[in-house]
């Protein structure tokens, strides 16, 4: 009787109102959502609703009121889409090539090893160069793209006099083991260190003494930190931290070379924690460029003193400890700095060689970061969890849209780009910065309201039609309660029945 006195006039006012009701909260959503990067209805129910029923959010409680140290005003203006070289390569001949004839797969892209001829050119040459045979030889060798032709320019060189820059070309690509290549560069060390002093003594006499001591500089500076890298490769850690450290002390300026990373990742190995602080310390710095080595160690360290005890369910009952807050903290910033690593380092993604070159904040210097410091964190106790319960919590935290940032300078939107310059795109997916994806409520609630302005469009041009429809639909809908009802009846004594329906 209800159904059949409702007039069309009825149907039009509900579907309309409906439509009006679920668009004002798809507004409110939508801006909720554009000012805070999440929903409210999914706010409300994470944290209110869910905790009542006894669940229990994945993602520990942070502190908004993180430490803005880097947002500072002195923050360095750094180049976007700075290509840097990747402190931690491989050797060609021992490392990449030895994938190569396992895989049939090439693991550096031309555009790598283009860079890594523009870097060879600079670090090894000088215009002073065509004055010696050898020199003026490999000077041609660094610009040679096949890499047979350069090797045999080394030999060639080689044959004329001792060349330290032809036993570095040897070492890093024609050697196919790091015992071969550690006996090359101890080979190159023995003639660099003598054209280095010599070059010291003429360095003041005239530019062109300037630039051989300079280059010469660089030549003895790459020996020294690849022999650090081949003791640290052949299981001598400690034989290699020595020698890195002499490094430091002995060239301190030249920190383009970044050895302090290869000095951190040795001293993890060693799991000599207070060094790898005392590094920390000295680089971390808000003047001085971040990388993920130094943001993601950091975060280590913090996590080392909370981890083994770590669980988000206690952490939700009590609140996080200062101790928590603070390896939170600094995992929020490690993922704000590079987003990539947390897939490698959680194996969510699967790793590859890292390439000759990374840009920083990109997926390359993930790749290059997680490949050598995967088994530090694994090594720590509980680290990989407190990294897998929180990282996710960042993309909460950073404004909304994410390139204004919270902690860095804005995110650069070309890494993309150049990852896939850098990285083998035919056998591995670059990643993507992640995007703040639509809540599911707002979804929801766009397609609520695009259903209810259909409908109420419909019910006002075709009234008649729609109550019919609209009575069917509801006479469906309550077909199983009407069921139920008759059952009920048939089975209950009718003065039973009677007095129910009167109550």
């Amino acid at each position: 009787m209800f159904l059949n006195t409702l007039t069309p006039k009825f149907y039009v006012a509900l579907t309309g109102t409906s439509s009006l009701i679920s668009g004002l909260i798809l507004i409110f959503e939508w801006w909720y959502f554009r000012k805070y990067g999440t929903s409210f209805i999914e706010q409300v129910s994470v944290s209110h609703l869910r905790p009542l029923l006894g669940g229990v959010d994945n993602s520990s409680p942070t502190n908004s009121n993180s430490s803005n140290g880097d947002a500072d005003s002195n923050r360095q203006s750094v180049s976007e889409c700075k290509v840097w070289r990747n402190p931690l390569n491989l050797f060609r001949g021992a490392e990449y090539n030895r994938y190569t004839w396992v895989t049939g797969r090439e693991p550096l892209t031309y555009y790598d090893m283009n860079l890594s001829a523009q870097d060879h050119q600079t670090f090894f040459t000088c215009d002073s160069d065509h004055l010696r045979p050898a020199d003026a030889i490999m000077q041609k060798a660094w610009r040679e793209r096949n890499p047979q032709a350069r090797i045999s320019a080394a030999h060639e060189s080689l044959e004329l006099e001792d060349c330290a820059t032809a036993s570095i070309l040897l070492a890093e690509e024609e050697a196919t083991t790091i015992v071969e290549a550690e006996k090359l560069f101890k080979q190159a060390l023995k003639t660099g260190e003598g054209c280095y002093r010599r070059s010291q003594q003429l360095q003041h006499h005239g530019a062109q003494y300037e630039a051989q001591h300079r280059r010469d500089t660089n030549v003895l500076v790459y020996i020294k930190r690849r022999l650090a890298m081949c003791s640290r490769k052949l299981g001598r850690t400690r034989e290699a931290v020595k020698m890195l450290r002499d490094l430091m002390k002995e060239f301190p300026l030249l920190s383009m070379f970044n050895i302090h990373e290869n000095l951190l990742e040795s001293l993890l190995e060693l799991q000599n924690y207070a060094d790898v602080q005392a590094v920390l310390a000295k680089y971390d710095d808000i003047s001085l460029p971040k990388s993920a080595t130094i943001c993601y160690t950091a975060a280590l360290l913090k996590a080392r003193a909370v981890s083994d005890k770590f669980s988000p369910e206690a952490a939700s009952r009590r609140g996080l400890s200062t101790a928590e807050m603070n390896a939170v903290e600094a995992i929020h910033r490690a993922v704000e700095f590079n987003p990539h690593v947390p897939k490698y380092l959680l194996e969510m993604k699967s790793l590859i060689l890292p390439p000759e070159h990374i840009l920083k904040r990109g997926d390359s210097e993930a790749i290059a970061y997680a490949f050598f410091h995967l088994q530090h964190w694994k090594r720590v106790e509980g680290a990989l969890n407190l990294l897998h319960c929180t990282w996710e919590g960042t993309f909460r935290m950073i404004p909304y849209p994410l390139e204004k940032g919270h902690l860095f300078y804005p995110y650069p939107i070309c890494t993309e780009t150049a990852d896939r310059e850098l990285l083998p795109t035919v056998f591995h997916e670059v990643s993507v910065y992640p995007k703040k994806e639509l809540p599911f409520f707002i979804l929801f609630t766009a397609g609520l309201c695009s259903f209810t302005a259909m409908l109420a469009l419909l019910t006002h041009q075709f009234p008649e039609l729609m109550g019919v429809f609209a009575k069917a639909f509801l006479s469906t809908l309550f077909a199983p309660l009407n069921f139920i009802m008759e059952k009920v009846e048939s089975i209950l004594p009718s003065s039973l029945w009677h007095q129910l329906t009167r109550i």
